[in-house]
């Protein structure tokens, strides 16, 4: 069986994308299958910059078909900040608690109308010769005036779906993986490394 490298140290992370990604005929492994592989510098402006070098630099280190992917959030009464900054958020040493409590913090004072935010994902496909493609996915909501819920990781605790008056800690795992942004930008993916597999790049897009 084939193996797609997920270009992941992060471990819940790494079972979300392995359970959306379960029923594809590969067997998905981490970075910490590959405890040499270098550590990546995320200094990219975009989800999409991160995500592409992420997927290039182990693709070329291991030689394995691999998949960078970036993620974050964007709240719009903060110019859209954390953005690609959302994993360190609240700076050295910086922690999921860290990043919300910073996040309620900046936004005090503001309604929840007005606490507009929007996850956005993107998942970058390279092998040894190069990137195959690039695609991405986001799931809009608010951020809800305190944490609620233990499900999931980051900001799920308060990520506020109206449509379920819940945040993503407080969703079901089934429900958020149908809407989620990475769910979103995995279904795209999932059509990429389909073709891969079958041997049709010439309806992938491939970049050196």
């Amino acid at each position: 069986m084939k193996e797609l490298l997920v270009a992941t140290r992060n471990k819940k992370k790494f079972q979300e994308i392995k359970d959306l990604l379960s029923d594809l005929p590969l067997k998905i492994i981490s970075l910490f299958d590959y405890p040499d592989c270098p550590e990546i510098v995320e200094d990219g402006k975009t989800f999409k910059d991160n995500a592409i070098k992420k997927a290039l630099a182990i693709a070329d280190h291991t030689g394995k078909m691999t998949m960078g992917e970036d993620s974050g959030l964007e709240v719009k009464a903060l110019g859209n900040r954390p953005g690609v900054y959302s994993a360190r958020f609240s700076g050295e040493g910086a922690t999921d608690k860290k990043n919300n409590t910073k996040l309620l913090r900046l936004l005090k004072g503001i309604p929840l109308r007005k606490r507009q935010a929007r996850y956005r994902c993107c998942v970058a496909f390279a092998d040894p010769k190069g990137i195959i493609d690039a695609v991405s996915g986001s799931c809009s909501g608010l951020i809800s005036l305190s944490e609620k819920g233990k499900n999931g990781f980051g900001y799920d605790p308060l990520f506020l779906i109206s449509r379920y008056k819940k945040t993503f800690g407080e969703l079901d795992l089934t429900i958020k993986a149908k809407m989620s942004h990475r769910s979103r930008a995995l279904k795209k993916f999932r059509k990429v490394i389909e073709k891969y597999l079958a041997g049709r790049l010439s309806e992938v897009h491939r970049s050196a």
